[in-house]
């Protein structure tokens, strides 16, 4: 059997996974211990990305809100440059 390296490690992936006890396969909100520290770090992964995503659209959020006002400004110092320079 001439097998390439890639082949063989999802073979040997496949026997290791089948040999493996099944509550190996469940997390701890499935397998039924939702008091568990498991399932506290769970969720405590699950709060950590949502405020990384809740920051990272912050700051997006911010950076709109910044370059409207910024553009506004702008907007509002031509306009005024304009009517200067249109009544002399």
């Amino acid at each position: 059997m001439n097998l390439t390296k890639s082949a063989w490690c999802r073979v040997m992936l496949g026997l290791i996974a089948s040999l493996a006890p099944q509550s190996l396969f469940a997390c701890a909100a499935c397998f039924g211990k939702s008091d568990s520290s498991m399932a506290q770090g769970l969720n405590m992964g699950i709060f950590s990305l949502l405020a990384v995503v809740l920051f990272v659209l912050g700051g997006f959020a911010t950076l709109i809100i910044f370059l409207a006002r910024r553009g506004a400004a702008y907007a509002a110092q031509t306009a005024q440059l304009s009517e200067t320079t249109n009544q002399s």
